[in-house]
């Protein structure tokens, strides 16, 4: 696929998140270039689904849950209003997305929230078609798993700081690499104590400085538990060591990662902060598409600072190295246990700083198995995770 003429072929997963949306613009616009030919989504917005299987025309329409017939409806109502013709094969069930991810697509973008994610990671990966990887969760979880299966080149990162970090690695040789540094926003706590921190609620952790979100990411974005994730995700993508992985907070984003070379270089990629160029990235790598962003606007001061991580108050990225370190089933018990905790918090059971501090009770009563891990193996340690987090919370609830 070296040749940018060629379409590629797209496997969409999460079609109707943002991510999924904003690839379904990319590909609007560069109909040469990209054919979506297979799409899934959790099901919540059937109508929306529909009108994006029509409209690009897909082979295989997968939906987690809901109404076959009522989708089935609302997709001829779409083909006779925009005379196009209607999908010929609808797959409804939690294997949907794994049906999507293993048609054999060029490219299969997962743009999944969670772990479920882990099976369509895996059967695109099987299937041989490039992963573009925005499901973060599959490659943390299931870590070994996905390392075993990877051929060279075949993960391409869809996270803005993984993405700016693959572009920025292109500037030097893999043994030039001292460190990478992800950066983080902050997010909406940026600069509070750990004691100013207890009393924080569900809709102030909602108001995310640059982002709209999902209630999980975000809050995720607010603990620094999100950070957390990536830094296990910078170490399993590029196989640095997870101790040469750093965080700066750069509140205004417009530096998206950073990699440090052993001359002293720092190579960094720069951008609005957008997902739109790493979703294009994602899609077409290594080829850039044109105007597919607003550039940065150079005529406007701008000041952009950098501050070091207060582990103190957020010990969610200390957390988060330890169990990255750890390997085994430890990150799959973390992101299990922090999903719980996040329900918790927004359900007013649990305060904000009890999320990480549950995560850590539990991370710190978890013994991985010894042998080769597989998916039964990730989703049990999941499961005890989350029946784990759930007696630690009555607890604290109490």
């Amino acid at each position: 696929m070296d040749d940018v003429t060629t379409q590629r072929t797209v496997s969409l997963l999460g079609s109707t998140g943002s991510i999924g949306t904003q690839a379904c613009q990319i590909v609007r616009a560069n109909p040469e270039r990209f054919r979506i030919v297979a799409l899934s989504a959790g099901g919540r917005d059937l109508e929306l689904v529909a009108q994006q299987a029509v409209e690009f025309d897909v082979e295989l329409v997968g939906i987690a849950a809901g109404d076959r017939a009522k989708l089935e409806s609302l997709i001829a109502d779409a083909a006779q209003a925009t005379g196009k013709r209607a999908v010929s094969r609808v797959v409804v069930g939690d294997d949907a997305s794994v049906h999507a991810a293993g048609v054999g697509a060029d490219v299969v973008l997962n743009g999944i929230t969670g772990s479920i994610g882990l099976r369509p990671t895996v059967a695109a990966l099987e299937a041989g078609s490039t992963l573009a990887l925005a499901n973060k969760e599959s490659l943390i979880v299931g870590g070994p798993i996905v390392k075993k299966l990877e051929k060279p080149g075949q993960i391409v990162p869809v996270d803005s700081e993984h993405s700016a970090i693959a572009q920025s690695l292109t500037s030097g040789a893999a043994h030039e690499v001292r460190k990478l540094v992800v950066t983080a926003s902050g997010g909406p706590f940026r600069g509070m104590t750990r004691e100013q921190l207890g009393d924080v609620t569900p809709e102030q952790a909602l108001k995310h400085p640059n982002f709209a979100m999902g209630r999980v990411i975000t809050t995720n974005s607010a603990t620094l538990v999100n950070k957390g994730l990536e830094v296990i995700e910078a170490h399993l993508l590029f196989d640095i060591p997870i101790e040469r992985v750093e965080t700066v907070v750069h509140a205004q984003q417009y530096i998206h990662s950073m990699v440090e070379f052993h001359d002293g270089a720092v190579v960094a990629q720069l951008g609005l902060p957008t997902m739109l160029v790493p979703i294009a990235m994602g899609l077409d790598w290594p080829h850039r598409i044109p105007d597919v962003e607003t550039p940065i606007d150079w005529t406007k001061a701008m000041n952009w600072t950098f501050e070091p991580l207060d582990d103190e108050a957020f010990p969610a990225v200390r957390l988060a190295r330890e169990v990255g370190a750890a390997g085994a089933t430890y990150p799959a018990v973390y992101n299990a246990a922090n999903e719980e905790c996040v329900e918790a918090f927004h359900d007013r059971r649990i305060g904000f700083l009890d999320i990480v501090d549950t995560v850590e009770k539990v991370v710190g009563q978890h013994t991985a198995t010894s042998g080769e891990l597989d998916v039964d193996g990730v989703l049990a340690a999941e499961t005890w995770a989350r029946a784990t987090a759930h007696d630690a919370i009555d607890k604290v609830a109490r």
